[in-house]
């Protein structure tokens, strides 16, 4: 933990048929997070981990032609009210490689500074988080077992708090550097 001026890491990703390759700027890039919600679970396998990064700073190195965006249809349920008879479409949009399918990153225009890389699509060194939090576990599929352990946390839904709040409070905010 560093009590120095915050700095960004720049993440390189790419899909897996190599097409698609990009790069992020990143203070947050620890994937602590870890999605089991019905859209996630159908599109990206059993759950899905994404971290944060500087939208502004989101660069498509080549292959923007293969970038396609999917938007999933959720219940009121899904999206947090009660109602069960509405459908809309995710505000979280998820940008995938149209030839092998890999997804690539989310963005959600309600937080237009924020872009969301899946932590599978970045080829630099993550760091390993000290704890895991498991979100979305209502939707979670039966034959998925969640870890148990004083570092594994669940939430029914979204836990109180962003990204970027949980890295600060942890004294990891613009702390990790890339070992060369």
């Amino acid at each position: 933990m560093s009590s120095s001026t915050p700095e960004p890491v720049t993440l390189e990703g790419s899909c897996h048929c190599q097409r698609v390759k990009f790069s992020v700027d990143s203070y947050t890039p620890y994937p602590y997070m870890i999605c089991h919600c019905h859209a996630d679970t159908k599109t990206a396998g059993v759950f899905n981990c994404n971290i944060m990064g500087e939208y502004s700073t989101l660069k498509i190195k080549q292959g923007q032609e293969f970038v396609k965006i999917y938007q999933a249809k959720l219940s009121e349920t899904e999206s947090g009210t009660d109602e069960k008879s509405t459908v809309k479409l995710s505000n979280h949009k998820r940008h995938f490689c149209s030839e092998c399918a890999s997804y690539l990153w989310a963005y959600d225009d309600r937080y237009a500074q924020w872009v969301y890389p899946f932590a599978s699509a970045i080829d630099t060194p993550l760091p390993k988080p000290e704890e895991y939090i498991h979100i979305m576990t209502d939707f979670k599929l039966n034959h998925v077992e969640i870890p148990t352990g004083s570092r594994i946390h669940s939430y029914p839904r979204y836990p109180q708090g962003s990204i970027e709040e949980w890295h600060k409070k942890r004294g990891l905010y613009g702390t990790y550097t890339i070992e060369k």
